[in-house]
């Protein structure tokens, strides 16, 4: 039986050579740089690193070419077959029943034609990289792979479960549910903006590009203006200062803007689908059975005006191999927040504020005894070098103090039922939440000042992307770690038992 086989867009050629060009980035500007941009001598020498790197790029356009040209897929025996390569044919035939998930990506590129790019993720994809990537192919052509996907687990559910063909119906129409649970407002996408660390990111692409460009910038120049400027006053100054400042903030909320433009969250039965952005629309779908875990981040600045951020901890891949988190709500107020996870965890219990089991208080001199150590030569040698003004240097003691007391008083955790609760800072309130029969690894760990105070510090891993997300509470009192260890090893010795 001859079934029909699929080939991507012809954009897609187009798309892999651009793939290409961005990994030649790098080299060409290394080249440029070395070359000062230009090429003034006529020796044939000069032009041997140009003509190896137009070489390369002859070699991406026509890989991208054989590959859009050899790549089809088509459906048979309830599996979804690909097929690509021209001396050597690569296949990979994926069962529709271990396909969990399919994710979107739409950029500029893929809107002009009215494509999207395609990633099929399986249960064995837990390295964040998708097991299929059809680079460009029609909306129509996305959702047939879904119809196919659905109607082979609508068969298997009617041979397997139900003889009464209205209540396959009802599975049917169940399946195609769907419920918004979450929508980015205009006010909560400008409070993200405002609060997210984008601003340092910002300068600190500022500060890359000037590093690398240095050489080309008149520093003499600019100090010697530099010096006149400032000549006109500190307020000048300070107001420069500011000016940019303000600039950076208003790129960053600009950046911010477009990543996370219209920010919905859908239910889809045991699904939950993620779409955003503006210039690049993407969509994630999460199997509710591939969450490991929840965290509640809370930065300082949030943590004051009662906002958090929720990420999802899932063995599912993020937008991409480079986007590992998976934020469900990017930013949403404490008293909104509840309802909606409830909603979409059940088996969950989310409280804000439990009765953690904290650090002794023996344990304080624990926080910032390292810090003092390693802040005392500082001081010193900024006293020494810089006297007078080198004096204020010891007043970097009191934001490290203030933030490792702020630590102290944050850490703990709570076991309720089949459920751990970690809170922890470092800067930003973290509370991680992960059930009992998917945390990988709990383990305790304690140092020779710890043993001599009886502290030890916890920690629990759960699978998510190859390394796992880790929480980690430091010195409590050792009792409680034992007590903690003691309740995740009974899940061992039952899980045995089952065996």
């Amino acid at each position: 039986m001859m079934y029909k086989k699929y080939k991507l867009h012809p954009v897609s050629a187009v798309i892999n050579f651009i793939k290409g060009l961005k990994e030649l980035i790098i080299p060409f500007l290394i080249i440029a740089v070395a070359n000062g941009f230009k090429i003034e001598s006529n020796d044939f020498w000069e032009y041997i690193p140009l003509l190896i790197f137009l070489l390369v790029l002859i070699f991406y356009l026509i890989s991208g070419f054989i590959r859009w040209w050899t790549f089809v897929y088509w459906f048979e025996e309830n599996e979804l077959r690909v097929e690509y390569g021209l001396f050597i044919k690569k296949k990979r035939y994926i069962p529709f029943d271990r396909i969990q998930s399919f994710n979107y990506k739409e950029s500029i590129f893929h809107r002009i034609f009215g494509l999207v790019q395609v990633m099929v993720e399986t249960a064995g994809s837990t390295d964040g990289k998708p097991e299929v990537v059809l680079t460009a192919i029609t909306r129509e052509e996305a959702s047939q792979i879904e119809r196919e996907t659905k109607k082979v687990n609508i068969e298997q559910i009617s041979e397997n479960e139900f003889e009464d063909k209205n209540q396959l119906e009802a599975v049917e129409v169940q399946l195609d549910l769907h419920e918004i649970i979450y929508k980015i407002s205009a006010k909560d996408l400008f409070l993200l903006a405002t609060t997210s660390n984008s601003i340092g990111v910002v300068i600190a692409g500022v500060a890359a590009f000037i590093s690398q460009v240095s050489e080309f910038i008149p520093y003499e120049r600019i100090f010697e203006e530099l010096s006149i400027f400032i000549q006109f006053g500190f307020m000048l100054v300070l107001m420069t200062i500011f000016f940019t400042f303000l600039m950076a903030w208003i790129v960053s909320i600009i950046i911010t803007f477009i990543n996370y433009y219209d920010f919905t969250v859908v239910q889809e039965n045991d699904r939950i689908v993620i779409t955003r952005g503006l210039l690049e629309k993407k969509r994630i779908t999460i199997p509710k059975n591939r969450v490991q875990g929840i965290k509640i981040v809370e930065n300082p600045i949030r943590q004051m005006v009662k906002y958090a951020t929720v990420v999802v901890e899932s063995a599912s891949g993020g937008f991409g191999e480079h986007d590992k988190k998976i934020m469900l709500f990017p930013i949403i107020s404490n008293q909104r927040m509840l309802e909606p996870l409830r909603q979409l965890f059940p088996h969950f219990d989310f409280e804000m504020e439990p009765d953690f089991i904290r650090p002794p208080k023996k344990a304080k001199p624990h926080f910032y005894r390292i810090d003092i150590l390693w802040l005392l030569p500082i001081i010193g040698l900024c006293s020494y070098f810089f006297y007078p003004l080198g004096l204020f240097s010891i007043l970097f003691v009191l934001p490290v103090l203030m933030l490792r007391l702020w630590q102290y008083k944050t850490n703990g955790f709570i076991i309720t039922g089949n459920q751990l609760t970690l809170r922890y800072r470092v800067i930003s309130r973290v509370t991680f939440i992960a059930e009992k029969k998917r945390i990988q690894v709990v383990q305790s760990k304690q140092n020779y000042f710890q043993k001599r105070k009886n502290i030890a510090s916890i920690q629990a891993t759960v699978m998510s992307g190859i390394t796992g997300a880790t929480a980690r509470v430091s010195h409590l009192n050792e009792s409680d770690v034992n007590e903690l260890l003691s309740w995740f090893e009974k899940s061992k010795e039952m899980k045995k038992e089952d065996a």
